[in-house]
Order: C-alpha cells, then structure tokens, then sequence
C-alpha cells in the first residue's frame, strides 16, 4: 500500500512513519490490487490526533481517532477500517469485483478562511452508482451524507442519514 503521510503543524518522527506502515499492511489482503493511504497527525487540544483515508478500486475507508499518543489511536484506527470492511464484505467483494469504478476519486480538499462565509471547499468527481453502493460509501467514510451520480438517471442525488436510523434519498425535479 502506497501511503502518503501529512503533518498538521508537526513533524512526523520515521519510527512513527514506520509503524503505521507495517500496521496498515496488515490491511492488505483486503485489497485485490494496490491501495493508497493518506495518514494526517495533528495535535488538537492537547491530544494527538489521527486520520487515515484509504482508497481501494474506488472505494474509500476513513477513520479519526484522538489519543494521548498516535500510536494509541492508529490501534483504534485499524480496527475500525478492519471492522467496515467486515461489515460490507459482500457488497465489497461484488464492487471490488465488477470494478464498478474507473478511477479513485479522492475529495480534493481546499479550505478558505472568511469571516462569516464559507470556509471549506471540498471537490471531488461524481461517480456513477446505485443508491445503495452511495449508502455503503456513505457509511464507510463515517459521513452524514454522500452526493453521487445516479447509474440509473445520470442525475446528480443526494442520500442522508435520517434521524430515525433509516436514509433519505434526495433526486432532483426535472420541472
């Protein structure tokens, strides 16, 4: 796995480079092919904070976990990602498989600083899939909601976490 590493206003020692390596290694015999991971530390109130996106065939895995030590929350971490490919195994294994994507799409991430405005700006390429591929990826990146490209319509649609437990689908009115 090609991992890229990011330090947040600090520097990353290579012991600590090193052992996330070997421990998102482990990951991979999930993957049939060659995945990347982002790994970002940051310190946010005095805790240690770290964030690992991996993206496999066009899926993406993502966890946060905050520590008193990185190493502590990298445990955490690969447990968490171990834990949602386990729990989608067979719709991954069956999208790993069709390879329903192309290409990775990982957000680009830009982030402005305004007063009272907008102050993140994600991009990112919308990629054609059913609503309940848009649910798993949702859930796997831990969000609240996912925009996608309709496989059916080809229109831009929105689904969400509802309150209740279940998920919402918003598709745009072509009036």
């Amino acid at each position: 796995m090609k991992i890229t590493t990011v330090g947040r206003q600090i520097t990353v020692p290579e012991d600590l480079k090193a052992q996330v390596a070997a421990k998102l290694k482990k990951l991979d015999k999930f993957f049939p092919e060659e995945g990347t991971a982002t790994v970002t530390y940051s310190r946010k109130h005095g805790k240690e904070c770290l964030e690992v996106t991996i993206n496999a065939s066009g899926t993406l895995f993502r966890a946060e976990e905050e520590a008193d030590h990185f190493r502590d929350a990298l445990d955490r971490i690969v447990d968490v990602i171990e834990r949602q490919i386990r729990k989608n195994k067979t719709r991954l294994a069956k999208r790993i498989r069709e390879n329903a994507f192309s290409e990775p799409s990982a957000p680009a991430e830009t982030v402005e600083e305004d007063e009272g405005e907008i102050i993140r700006v994600k991009r990112f390429s919308l990629k054609p899939m059913t609503a309940d591929e848009a649910v798993m990826q949702m859930n796997l990146l831990g969000h609240k909601f996912f925009v996608f490209r309709n496989l059916d319509g080809g229109e831009t649609c929105v689904v969400y976490a509802r309150q209740d437990g279940g998920y919402g689908l918003i598709v745009p009115d072509d009036d």
